[in-house]
Formats: structure tokens, sequence, C-alpha cells
């Protein structure tokens, strides 16, 4: 999964030709390490149709505030610039990160 930044976030979520999965972390967040194993996990399944980035909210807090992410974990989707969905906190499961990526696809 690639790791963005604020550097690079415009250019590999915002100008991205496909759908892109945004996985809005932190190194302080438990829930947030439980869940990534998963998130990569669908990349395998789904990393051709949907692009699957992450990015480490402790690095990139102003970011994060004007992307809207309240909580963590985050897990968004981005599609022609604008984020077009999201599950957070503990609706944040495998389950439900599927059911919002077969929507995009």
């Amino acid at each position: 999964m690639l790791a963005v930044n604020k550097d690079n976030f415009d250019t590999e979520v915002l100008q991205s030709d496909s759908p892109v999965l945004v996985d809005f972390w932190s190194e302080g967040c438990e829930p947030c390490k439980a869940l990534m194993p998963d998130v990569e996990a669908l990349e395998v399944i789904y990393g051709e149709k949907i692009k699957f980035v992450k990015l480490d909210t402790t690095q990139a807090r102003r970011l994060a505030i004007k992307e809207r992410v309240l909580g963590l974990p985050t897990i968004a989707i981005y599609k022609d610039g604008v984020k077009t969905d999201e599950v957070v906190k503990d609706a944040a499961t495998k389950s439900n990160v599927e059911s919002m990526i077969q929507k995009y696809i």
C-alpha cells in the first residue's frame, strides 16, 4: 500500500484517474493498526480496480483536518478528486470497507 503525505496527497489521491481508497491512521491508534492487515488483504483482491493508499495523520494533521477526518480509523473513497464515501471508527470493519469498495468498482 502506497504511503502518502501532505506533499503527494493531491497528486496520488485528488488527481487520480481511478477511485482511491485512503486509510487514515496513526501509530497511536490501536484499532487502525488492527484493521490495516484487513485493508492490505482487500488491496490484494481489488488493487487492480481501485488504488489503495494510507496516510499517517500524525504526520499530516492539517491535511487530515482539511479532509474532515474527525476520528480514527477512517477509511475513505475518493473519486474525481472528491471524498465520496467513508467508514469511521467502529463502522470501520473489513466487511464494511469491502462493501464500500464494491460500490466503486
